[in-house]
């Protein structure tokens, strides 16, 4: 596999450096299969990384952006305890430890190491595309109420991540200098799977990442949008066209209540404007707010990140994540005009589109596993600037 082809320049100084890098690698891989593997290689990531830290003293370095993400964290906890129902909140909490994945990424997968995560997450990213394929044509996942989710547990999470390896790969075809035979290769079978998915949101995010793509490459190549619209209706199957459009249906019952979610979360936000109503709290909360349009009885989260986090941990930590987006499309469009690889700048600003945009529809900021491949695919154009350490 790709990180058995370190080169002996790159080769990790003893166990505990080579373990933490295949750990590394294992989370990103893990993410598309199993959450439960991707979290225990991120557990041994950072066993290994604290313990570099302190045998070699190393200075704890991180991009950029990872601060406002580290006050994020905070605000979020001071949420928690201001809920009125903390240990509930303080439990959802635990995916605040996702976050050292940006550290993790930035001191274990350095220089051209970076290619080689993306060749990782496309390889497995096909691979799971492949299994999504298979349960749509040949398992009957080809309705609402029973969707291909591939080796993954929710079909949104499936479609969400199938996202972000698709910009990444497209990304490595438009920028890259080699290996973009392979991307290329996977691209349709990617696409394939989202829209097997009916996923509406990823589409939306794949949209909207694939134009910046083009504008960064040559704005001539947005003629080629309109195009692959017209393939997909006329090739897709009836009923992928009519989830297509149903988007722009305002009888649609998930679109009228996806409205309603956002009245009622303004309705969270005004009553509780400093700290929300807490951490997983929008659920159990749900029906005191509820809208007289709405369809569900309940919903587990509001479906669009800034108004989830506003009625959850209040408009200061909306502030903060924006901080967060701000900082990190600043710094992948400065790294993305002088880095040594540029496919990664521009893959990581397809990322932040993509999830922007599909999460003006759902809450994918709160999906573990979507927010991992997220913060790997934003970190590894920064690490690419850095040398691997040695003993």
């Amino acid at each position: 596999m790709a990180v058995a082809a370190l080169t002996a320049d790159e080769t990790p100084s003893n166990w505990i450096e080579q373990a933490g890098t295949v750990a590394v690698f294992g989370v990103a891989a893990g993410a598309l299969f199993s959450i439960a593997a991707a979290q225990v290689a991120l557990a041994i990531a950072v066993v290994c990384w604290i313990a570099l830290v302190v045998s070699r003293r190393e200075r704890i370095e991180a991009p950029a952006f990872f601060w406002p993400l580290v006050a994020y964290a905070a605000i979020t906890l001071v949420s928690a305890v201001a809920s009125t129902d903390p240990v509930r909140s303080f439990i959802d909490s635990k995916q605040l430890v996702l976050f050292l994945v940006v550290p993790l990424v930035y001191r274990f997968v350095p220089g051209r190491r970076g290619a080689m995560m993306i060749t990782v997450l496309v390889t497995c990213g096909a691979l799971s595309a492949a299994f999504g394929i298979f349960q749509y044509g040949i398992l009957h996942y080809d309705q609402l109420g029973q969707r291909a989710r591939g080796t993954l547990g929710h079909y949104m999470t499936f479609s969400g991540e199938l996202m972000l390896v698709l910009t990444a790969a497209l990304a490595r075809v438009l920028f890259g200098a080699r290996e973009r035979l392979w991307a290329g290769l996977v691209i349709p079978a990617l696409t394939v799977a989202v829209v097997f998915s009916f996923g509406r949101s990823a589409l939306v995010g794949i949209c909207a990442a694939t134009a910046l793509l083009f504008l960064l490459k040559d704005f001539r190549l947005l003629a080629l949008l309109p195009v692959a619209a017209a393939l997909l209706f006329v090739f897709a199957p009836a009923q992928v066209n009519q989830r297509v459009l149903s988007m722009f249906d305002m009888q649609d019952a998930t679109v009228r209540d996806r409205f309603a979610m956002v009245r009622e979360g303004s309705r969270m936000i005004a009553a509780y404007p400093v700290f929300g109503v807490g951490p997983n709290m929008v659920e159990p909360r749900y029906a005191e707010f509820r809208d007289a349009g709405a369809v569900e009885a309940v919903n587990p989260h509001l479906h669009n990140v800034p108004i989830q986090i506003a009625a959850e941990r209040g408009l200061p930590a909306l502030a903060i994540w924006l901080w967060f987006i701000v900082v990190l499309a600043r710094d992948l469009v400065a790294e993305y005009r002088r880095a040594p690889y540029p496919f990664l700048a521009a893959g990581g600003l397809a990322a932040v589109v993509a999830m922007l945009a599909a999460g003006l529809f759902e809450y994918n900021f709160g999906d573990s596993e979507f927010l991992m491949i997220f913060l790997v695919l934003v970190t590894l154009p920064f690490a690419a600037r850095r040398t691997p350490a040695t003993a």
